[in-house]
C-alpha cells in the first residue's frame, strides 16, 4: 500500500491535518509544541485508493527535549519509507528558518512532494501563501486542517501523485491488539521487539509515549495492527502531575483503544508485581468486551528458584475472576525470551471470542450444571432457566430465559460462566451472560420456582 508522509516543524497542524483526513480523532491534539512523538498510521480511502498515511512528530534538530532527537531520527526513517511527502508550513507564523531546513531534507530525498499551507482560515490570509513559493517545492496548497477547507484538494492531488498498483484483493480485517500498563513496564520495548525494528520511542523516562501508535504486521499468515498506548496512572497521581492535561488526554486516548481493540495485552511489571492499578485495568478491559493476554515483562530481571513461575502465575489468577482462564505469559521484551508467542496468544484469543456455541449443547452444559448445584433460595423463591442461546460474539453473549432475573444470585452466576468455560472454552475473552424474563414451564432443573423444603 503507498505510503504518505505528513513532515514539518513542530506545531503547524499535522496531527489536526492527520485527524481531518482519517475522519477520525487518531493522532493527539494539543497546543503545546512536540505532543506527537512517535508515528502515527492509518488508512485512508479517497477517490477509490487506499494508502497509509502517516503522521510524525515536529521535525527539530535543535530541541531542548530529551527524545529530541530520537524523535527526529524517527522523523528522518518514515521519510525514508515515504512514497509521497507532505510538507507543512503554518501560514500565519509565516516562513521560518526550520520550515527552510525541514524543505531541504524532504528535497534530497528526489520524492514526490506535496506542500501544504495550514491555518489559512479565511481571504485575509491568503495573502500568505506567497512566500512559500521560495521553498521550490511547486505550488503551495492553501488549507485549515481546523475547518477542512482545502483538505479535499489535498487529498485529490495525492490521489494523483501516487503511483499506480492494483487495489488489494484481501479484505479480511486484522486482529486489533491493544498493548496496555502503567508506565514504564515495556510497551513499546514489546512492540519493537515484535516488529524486529526500533518503530517506537522508549525511554527510562515514564510516559514517552503519549498517542495511540498503530503499528502492521504479519505472522503466521494472520494480520495484526498493535496499538501501543500511553501508561495509565491511577487518576489521583495523574491530577498531582504539573502535566496532567495532557496526560488526561493519553489516558483517555488509551482507554479509548479498548473499544477498538479485539484483544488487549496487559503488560505488568514482572519485578514490581501485580497492582491495584493492573487489577483496574484488568476491569476496564472485561467492561470494554475485549479479549485479553496477561503479560509479564522483565521476567529476566526476576529472581527464580524451582517452581517460581508456577507460583507467580497461581497468584496472579486469583487476583481477579476472569483471570482464571486467561493465558499468561512470562517474557523479556529486552532478550526476546517468549515474546514470539505473544501475538499467537492473541490470536488464540480472537478466535475463542468469535466463537458460536450449539444452542442444544449449550443447554445440555446449562442441565448438567444445575443438576450439580442447584441455584440458591431468595426469600422462598428459586431461579429457574428455562433454556439458553449465545446472541452474539466478541464477546460472547449468551441469554438465559428464566423465571426471575432478580432471583440470579452473583455466586451462581459466576458458578454457571466457569462451567459454560470449562465446556466451551472462551479463554481470555469476558463473557456476558444476559437474562430475560419468561413464564413457562419445562425449565432446565428440576423442581419448580418455589424452594422446596427438606422432608
Amino acid at each position: 500500500m503507498p505510503r504518505v508522509v505528513i513532515v514539518g516543524r513542530p506545531n503547524v497542524g499535522k496531527s489536526t491535518l492527520f485527524n481531518r483526513m482519517v475522519r477520525r480523532r487518531v493522532a493527539l491534539v494539543h497546543d503545546e509544541p512536540g505532543v506527537t512523538r512517535d508515528p502515527l498510521e492509518a488508512v485512508v480511502e479517497w477517490a477509490g485508493r487506499r494508502f497509509l498515511l502517516v503522521d510524525t512528530g515536529g521535525y527539530d534538530p535543535r530541541s531542548p527535549e530529551p527524545v529530541g532527537p530520537q524523535v527526529v531520527a524517527k522523523v528522518q526513517e518514515m521519510m525514508d519509507q515515504a512514497d509521497l511527502l507532505v510538507l507543512l508550513v503554518d501560514g500565519r507564523q509565516g516562513l521560518t528558518a526550520l520550515d527552510e531546513e525541514a524543505a531541504d531534507q524532504v528535497r534530497r530525498l528526489g520524492k514526490p512532494i506535496l506542500l501544504g499551507v495550514n491555518k489559512v482560515d479565511d481571504a485575509s490570509h491568503r495573502a500568505l501563501v506567497a512566500e512559500f513559493y521560495a521553498l521550490g517545492l511547486g505550488e503551495p496548497i492553501a488549507l485549515s486542517a481546523e475547518h477542512g477547507t482545502g483538505v479535499s484538494r489535498l487529498m485529490d492531488l495525492i490521489v494523483e501523485a501516487l503511483p499506480q498498483q492494483p487495489a488489494s484483493s484481501d479484505e479480511s480485517d486484522p486482529i486489533r491488539v491493544a498493548i496496555i500498563g502503567r508506565p514504564n513496564v515495556g510497551k513499546s520495548s514489546l512492540i519493537n521487539r515484535l516488529l524486529g525494528y526500533e518503530r517506537l520511542i522508549t525511554s527510562p523516562q515514564a510516559g514517552t509515549t503519549r498517542d495511540v501508535i498503530d503499528s502492521h504486521l504479519v505472522q503466521e499468515g494472520r494480520e495484526f495492527v498493535l496499538l501501543d498506548t500511553a501508561g495509565i496512572r491511577r487518576r489521583s497521581r495523574i491530577l498531582a502531575s504539573p502535566d496532567g492535561t495532557l496526560e488526561r488526554i493519553s489516558v483517555s486516548k488509551a482507554l479509548g483503544a479498548l473499544r477498538r481493540a479485539h484483544v488487549a495485552l496487559l503488560l505488568i511489571d514482572g519485578v514490581e508485581g501485580f497492582t491495584d492499578q493492573d487489577r483496574r485495568l484488568v476491569r476496564q478491559v472485561e467492561q470494554a468486551g475485549c479479549g485479553l493476554v496477561l503479560v509479564v515483562n522483565k521476567w529476566d530481571l526476576v529472581q527464580k528458584e524451582t517452581g517460581t513461575l508456577e507460583r507467580y502465575e497461581k497468584h496472579l489468577r486469583g487476583q481477579y475472576p476472569l483471570l482464571e482462564w486467561v493465558p499468561m505469559l512470562f517474557v523479556s521484551a529486552v532478550t526476546g525470551q517468549r515474546v514470539r508467542q505473544v501475538l499467537t496468544a492473541a490470536a488464540y484469543v480472537y478466535d475463542q471470542a468469535g466463537a458460536r456455541v450449539p444452542t442444544a449443547v449449550l443447554n445440555e452444559t446449562l442441565r448438567a450444571a444445575i443438576a450439580t448445584r442447584q441455584p440458591p433460595a431468595r426469600k422462598g423463591r428459586r431461579l429457574k432457566i428455562f433454556y439458553g442461546t449465545q446472541v452474539g460474539t466478541r464477546p460472547p453473549q449468551i441469554v438465559l430465559f428464566v423465571n426471575d432475573p432478580a432471583l440470579l444470585h452473583v455466586s451462581y452466576q459466576r458458578f454457571l460462566e466457569n462451567q459454560i468455560r470449562m465446556r466451551f472454552g472462551f479463554a481470555g475473552t469476558p463473557l456476558r451472560l444476559i437474562l430475560r424474563a419468561r413464564r413457562g414451564e419445562g425449565s432446565l432443573g428440576a423442581g419448580s420456582g418455589r424452594s422446596q423444603a427438606a422432608p
